[in-house]
Formats: structure tokens, C-alpha cells, sequence
């Protein structure tokens, strides 16, 4: 696939009277900045409008999954559990990114997908976003059932419990997008941090979610690698007189 020009040229220089943070929010933010400022410029609301079509729809699928003749239904086309077949589970993975988990409040989905899912569909384009979000949320996915085998005795084993628990919401594909976004526009330390929260989260909770977090990244990650490796060869290949590679 072929890979967004991104950012050009450096972060903006900041005035000789701009205070360290200042300087250091803006090298960190600036190209990322620039791109949803100038995204939203030129399209307003025509900048986003999968994110806008999947906040609508996960506030749509938590209206029916909260109706006593809904529940079932959102189950059927959304719920995701490592117990149940493997083609099921892939079947049901694209729309378990839009059913929000009962236990959470779903104005954090609404606010995860509209904030995440917006920035990346302006700064890397809407298939870009479908295509990480769903390898992060596929990642976690299959993560299940694979730490379900190994069992609670591996350092990145499940207890067999966590195959029932029911595997929705967006928080996969977000983590993936935003620790992309951060690499494409070289915002190191907020990617940094993210892994960080991350891994506190699963050192606290050491629950389903959490490692499969980590899991979600770790697919992002190697995907970043491949998409650096092939932007290398392309270059290569330019200066070399040869036909050059897309990422």
C-alpha cells in the first residue's frame, strides 16, 4: 500500500524567547498539529467522516445492546470470545471494535474513537486507520487464544477463565492508531508513553485487556518496522536508477 508523503520538513521553529516546554511541545507535536489543523481547514466536516459514521454506530449499537430484544443480537454480531470457533471470532472481529464492554461507560468509547480514530483518518488516510485498527484488534484477538494455551504458568499466559470473558470495544485498535500516528510524525515521547501506560496498566490489573493491549502493539510495531525497511529499499532503489518500492 502506498505510504502518505507525511510530514516534509522538521517541526516549526519556535521563537528565540520560547521556554523549553514550548520548544519541546512543539518538536513532539508541531507536524501532528500541522496536519489535523491544516486537515481540518480544507475539509471541516468532511475530514473525518468514517470516524464520525463509527461514533454514530457504536452509540447506536450501545442504545440496542442496553434493549431487553437487543442484547442478543449485538452478542451475535459483535461478541468476541476465545471459546467460541476461530471463524466466528473473525467474523464478529470488525464490528466488536464498535460494541462498547457493559462494565465501561460508553462516552470513554465515544471519546476514544472520536478523538484517536479522527487524528489518524486526517494524518494517514481512512483505509490506513481500517487496515491498523482492525491488525491491532485482530492481534489481541488471536492473542487469546493463543495465551489461553500456553496457560497461567507462562509469563505471557491466560487462565482458562478468560475464554468466556466477551472481547469488545475499540481500546485495541485505539492503542494500535495512536501508537502509529506517533511513529509516522516521529512524536517519540507520547509513543513512549502510551507503551508505558501500557505495560503499568497490565503490572496492575493483569487482566484480558491489558495484555491484549500489548499484544495490539506489538503487531503496530512490527508493521512500523516493515513500512521502515520497505520506505529504505524504495530510496535505495531510487538512487539507484531502479524502480522504486512502496510501503
Amino acid at each position: 500500500m502506498s505510504s502518505p508523503a507525511g510530514p516534509s520538513a522538521g517541526p516549526p521553529s519556535s521563537p528565540p524567547d520560547a521556554g523549553p516546554l514550548t520548544r519541546l511541545a512543539r518538536a513532539e507535536w508541531g507536524p501532528l498539529y500541522a496536519a489535523v489543523r491544516d486537515g481540518i481547514a480544507e475539509r471541516r466536516w468532511g475530514a473525518a467522516p468514517m470516524t464520525l459514521a463509527a461514533v454514530c454506530l457504536t452509540a447506536l449499537l450501545q442504545f440496542i445492546q442496553n434493549q431487553p430484544w437487543g442484547y442478543q443480537f449485538v452478542q451475535d454480531i459483535g461478541s468476541v470470545r476465545a471459546e467460541e470457533p476461530l471463524w466466528l471470532a473473525l467474523l464478529r472481529t470488525p464490528f466488536s471494535l464498535f460494541v462498547p464492554a457493559l462494565d465501561l461507560p460508553v462516552w470513554g468509547a465515544l471519546a476514544q474513537i472520536l478523538l484517536v480514530f479522527g487524528v489518524a483518518e486526517i494524518c494517514v488516510g481512512r483505509r490506513r486507520t481500517l487496515l491498523i485498527g482492525y491488525a491491532a484488534t485482530l492481534a489481541g484477538t488471536l492473542y487469546a487464544r493463543v495465551g489461553i494455551e500456553w496457560g497461567p504458568g507462562h509469563p505471557l499466559g491466560l487462565p482458562a477463565s478468560d475464554a468466556r470473558v466477551v472481547d469488545t470495544g475499540p481500546s485495541a485498535a485505539v492503542v494500535g492508531l495512536a501508537v502509529y500516528v506517533c511513529w509516522r510524525y516521529r512524536a517519540w515521547c507520547t509513543a513512549g508513553l502510551v507503551i508505558a501506560l501500557m505495560v503499568v496498566e497490565v503490572a496492575v490489573k493483569n487482566n484480558l485487556a491489558g495484555k491484549e493491549h500489548l499484544a495490539a502493539i506489538a503487531a503496530v510495531l512490527v508493521l512500523c518496522a516493515c513500512s521502515a525497511v520497505l520506505q529504505r529499499r524504495g530510496r535505495a532503489s531510487s538512487g539507484s536508477g531502479l524502480p522504486p518500492i512502496q510501503s
